[in-house]
């Protein structure tokens, strides 16, 4: 066995027996370690590509999660990185077994894209999410009214049914604020999304009431940008950082567009955006504060 071999690192059999996060996570988990192991071996991609009758390529987008990995593939690449230890190798075949796992979300095909089903399975695993956004109220916090009025801003040429199958994913997402082991989030919200009458007085004054009803969630902080704020640190568009407790996630900035979404982990762009977020909750009102205008911006609705 060589020194590269992780017969005493424990994320892979942690990984085995409490997943979190489904597939997307676990694909992560196994790349990086895979990568470990080409670069303790001094093995470049184009041979460890080769072993696999692929590419470089094909190995930097597993090493870096964006696929599934055949077990066969994961053998090869094992014996190529000489690691023969029995106990090990099954570990490693196992997960990649369960990279090939549907999430929960997999139901949901018909309507979620897949740039969005990497979130998804991100912020399953997440133990921090940090969210700014400027048009809506973040996705984890919306009512299913809300929900449904935004679905049928962004996909006006949808059918009631399939309306109806996106709000249903959104209120599922939003079981993770709830489960044991929640993650905490942490959510700045302009107060332009706030006062913008989407769906009607009624939606926005349940959204409202909603917000003031997560804010006393123990692992829930919300913050609002005032308008008397005049410039902010993020202006553009909406911003979420993902924060993870093993140490073989970075962690990852998502930028959401209209119809594709960014992924940010290296260290400067992350660094970057870890220090806007930090600006813009400087900048917002307290959460007590922000509960107040929440109270206001409820009785002017009502």
């Amino acid at each position: 066995m060589t020194a590269a071999q992780p017969s005493s690192d424990p994320s892979l059999r942690r990984y085995l027996d409490h997943p979190r996060g489904g597939p997307t996570v676990l694909r992560i988990v196994l790349g990086t370690q895979l990568r470990r192991l080409r670069e303790g071996a001094g093995i470049t991609r184009e041979a460890a590509g080769d072993a696999i009758r692929g590419s470089h390529a094909k190995i930097s987008r597993l090493e870096l999660g964006r696929v599934s990995c055949k077990e066969r593939d994961v053998a090869d690449l094992l014996t190529l990185y000489n690691v023969t230890d029995d106990a090990v190798r099954s570990d490693f075949l196992k997960l990649a077994r369960k990279t090939s796992s549907p999430g929960w979300w997999h139901q949901y095909g018909d309507v979620l894209p897949g740039w969005f089903e990497t979130h998804i399975g991100l912020e399953e695993a997440a133990s921090v999410i940090r969210t700014y956004e400027v048009q809506f109220v973040p996705g984890l916090l919306q009512t299913a009214d809300y929900a449904r009025a935004v679905a049928q801003l962004g996909h006006p040429r949808s059918s009631p049914e399939e309306i109806e199958r996106r709000v249903q994913l959104r209120v599922q997402r939003q079981e993770l604020l709830t489960v044991p082991d929640a993650p905490r989030v942490w959510a700045v919200i302009d107060e332009a999304s706030l006062r913008r009458p989407l769906g009607g007085p009624e939606v926005m004054a349940g959204q409202l009431r909603h917000l003031l009803k997560m804010a006393e969630l123990p692992n829930v902080t919300l913050q609002i940008a005032p308008f008397s704020l005049g410039g902010l640190a993020a202006a553009g568009g909406p911003i979420t950082i993902l924060r993870f407790l093993e140490p073989d996630l970075p962690d990852i900035v998502y930028l959401e567009q209209l119809t594709s979404a960014l992924y940010l982990d290296k260290r400067d762009d992350v660094d970057h955006y870890l220090a806007v977020m930090d600006r813009l909750s400087a900048q917002s009102e307290s959460p007590r504060e922000s509960r107040e205008l929440l109270e206001r911006l409820l009785k002017q609705e009502s």
